[in-house]
């Protein structure tokens, strides 16, 4: 490695040293989700390619005073990854299991508790998972008459300007938490189903379902070490909580790193394995060798010149 390439390296762990507040996230009393909504998520993220958006399941956990928006392709992912784990770690000579996927699904989670009108977003960059906090956005909607039924649930259409689109969004006064899909909330009942005006972010109803706790494994206990983050960070209680082994920093300071990673996938990945020899929180070293940059990260990655949050017209 020349002189310049190690003088890069070590700015790039100098970076992330600087750039993030170590702090593990507070612990805060838990909320039971008590019904789930689906979504069919839709983006169009590259306006020369209309013909192929980006498509993805995902599920809104609803409790009394919280809720938590996140993948479920990768719920039902680590769902299955758990179950064959336990089978090859039972098989394993030495109980140790590769995990060369840990990724299925999008990274970030979105934790809104209207309550406190607190936002908290939780995302990764490789194997180390960040947790940010910001106040829960204030949204000026227009309440119509306009009423619909989504899989039972009789709602009510909403109207509003938020992150530079405008939304046409189905609530249900019947669930009477005020929130809903990623960012959007405030409404008097859940928000079931959204959309822009141009449907190139597309929030669709897929199905609502009561929310049932996992029945409790009886047997001895499993070391958290002796198993991987993917199969820690699943939630079987359906308990919706602020992360709590997750690195505290800001939006701020998570963009920078990210730009960082899309640069430099690989230099910010030994990063991060220099990192966890230092004793730092929110990763895995022992996991690293398993990890490979995956098609998406990085300079090859895809077309984005329709985020979803738009600059607002001067």
């Amino acid at each position: 490695m020349t002189y310049i390439a190690r003088t890069m390296r070590k700015q790039l762990l100098l970076a992330i040293l600087l750039l993030v507040t170590f702090v593990t996230a507070k612990a805060q009393k838990p909320d039971m989700a008590h019904i789930l909504i689906h979504y069919k998520f839709t983006w169009l993220r590259d306006t020369t390619d209309r013909a192929r958006p980006y498509t993805e399941n995902m599920v809104l956990y609803v409790g009394k005073r919280a809720s938590v928006y996140r993948s479920y392709d990768g719920v039902v992912y680590r769902a299955q990854f758990k179950k064959a784990y336990a089978k090859l770690a039972a098989k394993s000579v030495d109980g140790r299991v590769g995990t060369d996927r840990l990724d299925v699904g999008s990274n970030a989670e979105y934790y809104e508790f209207p309550n406190e009108r607190k936002l908290l977003t939780k995302d990764k960059l490789l194997v180390i998972t960040y947790v940010f906090e910001s106040p829960l956005p204030i949204i000026d909607w227009k309440i119509s008459s306009d009423t619909a039924t989504f899989g039972g649930l009789n709602c009510q259409q909403a109207t509003c300007h938020f992150k530079g689109r405008d939304y046409i969004a189905w609530f249900c006064p019947d669930l009477p938490v005020h929130t809903g899909p990623w960012k959007l909330n405030g409404l008097p009942g859940v928000i079931v189903d959204a959309r822009d005006a141009k449907n190139e972010v597309v929030f669709k109803f897929n199905g609502v379902e009561k929310a049932v706790p996992a029945q409790k494994k009886k047997g001895p206990a499993v070391d958290e070490k002796d198993e991987p983050p993917i199969i820690r960070d699943l939630d079987d209680d359906m308990n919706i909580i602020a992360p709590s082994r997750a690195i505290k920093t800001t939006q701020k300071e998570f963009n920078k790193l990210n730009r960082v990673m899309q640069k430099d996938p690989e230099a910010f990945m030994q990063a991060v394995f220099a990192s966890q020899q230092f004793g730092m929180p929110g990763g895995d070293a022992a996991s690293m060798d398993h990890i490979k940059v995956r098609p998406g990260h990085g300079l090859n990655g895809p077309v984005i010149n329709n985020p979803i949050e738009l600059p607002e017209k001067k």
